[in-house]
C-alpha cells in the first residue's frame, strides 16, 4: 500500500525482467516516445542482447519501466584531470547506462522514479563487486521546456552531475559510484 504521503513503498513493487507474456497495452505516459519504445523495441533489444528492460509493478499494475545497457565515460576536461591526480590514466572509464526511465503516468510523484535509480545504483555495485569493472552510472536526461521541472532537476537531487551542459535536447550526466 502506498504511504500516506502518497509516495510507494519498496516492499509494495514487484520488478520483473520484461518477457514475451508481459501485457503492455494499459502503460501510458505523456512521453509517447518512451511507451513506443517500450511496446516495440524493448523486447526486441533485449533478445539481440543491447539492453535489459525491468517492468515495475504496483498492485498488480504496471508502473514503470527502466532499461540498462553497458557504456563508458569518455575522460575529457575536468574528468581527465581528476582521474590524472588519482594516478587512473585511462581515456574512458566503464559504466552502467539508464537508457530508459518511464513512470506511468497514475503514478507520478509518488517515489518510483527514485526507487528505480536506486536500482541501477544497486546493479551497478553487483556488477563491479561480482563481475566487471563498473565506476559510473550514465544517462542523458531530456529537457522538457513544458514540464515545470525536466529531468535534469531530477537528477541533480540524485546526485548526477552534467557531463556536458546543452540548451535543447538531452544532456549526458554521470554519477561516480565510488564518490559518497
Amino acid at each position: 500500500m502506498a504511504k500516506e504521503d502518497n509516495k510507494i513503498e519498496p516492499k509494495d513493487i514487484t520488478i520483473e525482467k520484461l518477457e514475451d507474456k508481459h501485457d503492455l497495452g494499459d502503460f501510458k505516459s505523456y512521453e509517447k516516445e518512451l511507451v513506443n519504445f517500450l511496446v516495440e523495441d524493448a523486447l526486441n533489444n533485449q533478445k539481440q542482447k543491447l539492453s535489459v528492460t525491468f517492468l515495475w509493478f504496483y498492485e498488480k499494475n504496471l508502473v514503470g519501466y527502466l532499461t540498462l545497457l553497458n557504456d563508458k565515460i569518455n575522460l575529457e576536461g575536468n574528468l581527465k584531470e581528476f582521474f590524472r591526480e588519482k594516478d587512473i590514466h585511462y581515456k574512458s572509464l566503464p559504466a552502467l547506462k539508464i537508457g530508459r526511465l518511464c513512470v506511468n503516468d497514475d503514478f507520478l510523484r509518488k517515489g518510483i522514479g527514485r526507487l528505480m535509480v536506486l536500482f541501477a545504483i544497486q546493479q551497478a555495485n553487483e556488477i563491479s563487486e561480482n563481475k566487471s569493472g563498473c565506476r559510473f552510472i550514465t544517462l542523458d536526461a531530456k529537457r522538457n521546456e513544458k514540464r515545470e521541472l525536466d529531468s535534469i532537476h531530477f537528477y541533480k537531487k540524485l546526485g548526477f552531475k552534467m557531463l556536458k551542459e546543452r540548451i535543447k535536447g538531452t544532456t549526458p550526466m554521470y554519477l561516480d559510484l565510488k564518490l559518497p
